[in-house]
């Protein structure tokens, strides 16, 4: 609900006095209810490896996938307008959910927490303190007009457009590529393994101690914890330092398992890399000098 209406409202805000009222309405009631509908879904289960193993794309060579989006990402950067981002964004959904497969809730479910930084962003780049109302919206807040004008409202779309197609991309890759091969791709380009390791644990750990906190979530529930706001303080104390007592033993618990199968500071993984298909660079090719073009011709 936060991220519709702050959709809505960041919508609202940048297309005010360039729409019709009744267009703009529209748009904003729009946006907010599909947000709303598609949005609402638990998803705490389903982590991004599992949905990138389940994606019909997750056959595709790993290096193609990583390199066109990396492609993608500085070419959506770089752009100096929003059409670049908006149609990256709409690219990657198209891929992720038709192509690959996956539900649209848990994508956009997915996509909840970025989009809501990202329009808290949005709205600090519209909005601006002076002493005068100036532009198209004026506030006054204790004497001081937070307004927008239109030379904000172009700006915060160029950067918002920008943001958006690139964690779009980056969300492509990583509901398609299991981290395993995405780690592979980055050992067979020379990256350091230190860097690799500590990528894949921080990653792994991640879940870990999601799959700690809802277990100990629900117990508590299970036993009146949280039924009122006393309870629920109390509850949440014992939960998070319980969490973090409960984190160093699992850490501990790790290395042993780890050492006892002969680590030696290398995290290795058995790779199946899949081969590269005709049609498969043409469509990478393909998206990649279609973006490319589009960013020069909107320049």
């Amino acid at each position: 609900m936060i991220t519709a209406l702050l959709s809505a409202t960041v919508v609202w805000c940048m297309f005010f006095g360039r729409l019709p009222s009744e267009v703009l309405i529209t748009l904003c009631l729009g946006l907010g209810a599909l947000l709303l509908f598609l949005g609402h879904h638990d998803t705490r289960f389903l982590t991004i490896d599992v949905l990138a193993q389940i994606s019909r794309l997750n056959k595709i060579n790993a290096s193609l996938k990583f390199w066109t989006a990396l492609a993608l990402m500085v070419i959506c950067v770089s752009a100096r307008g929003p059409a670049v981002g908006l149609f990256l964004a709409a690219a990657a959904f198209i891929l992720t959910v038709f192509a690959g497969g996956l539900n649209p809730r848990y994508y956009l479910r997915l996509l909840a927490l970025p989009v809501s930084f990202l329009m808290i962003g949005g709205l600090a780049l519209l909005f601006e303190v002076t002493p005068e109302r100036t532009g198209v919206i004026g506030v006054n807040v204790f004497g001081v007009w937070l307004c927008v004008t239109t030379e904000a409202q172009v700006r915060a779309a160029l950067v918002m457009g920008r943001s958006l197609g690139a964690f779009s991309c980056l969300h492509l890759l990583n509901l398609t590529t299991p981290m395993p091969e995405l780690i592979g791709v980055l050992r067979r380009s020379r990256c350091p393994s230190v860097l690799i390791d500590l990528m894949y644990l921080i990653y792994r750990y991640i879940f870990i101690l999601l799959s700690m906190f809802h277990a100990m979530r629900d117990a508590a529930a299970s036993r009146l914890g949280f039924a009122d706001y006393r309870a629920s303080i109390r509850s949440t104390g014992y939960l998070y330092s319980n969490l973090l007592s409960r984190s160093y033993r699992q850490a501990r618990v790790n290395i042993d398992a780890m050492e006892s199968r002969c680590y030696d500071n290398q995290i290795r993984f058995l790779e199946n890399v899949s081969k590269i298909t005709g049609a498969q660079a043409a469509a990478a090719i393909g998206l990649t000098i279609f973006t490319l073009g589009l960013s020069f011709l909107l320049n």
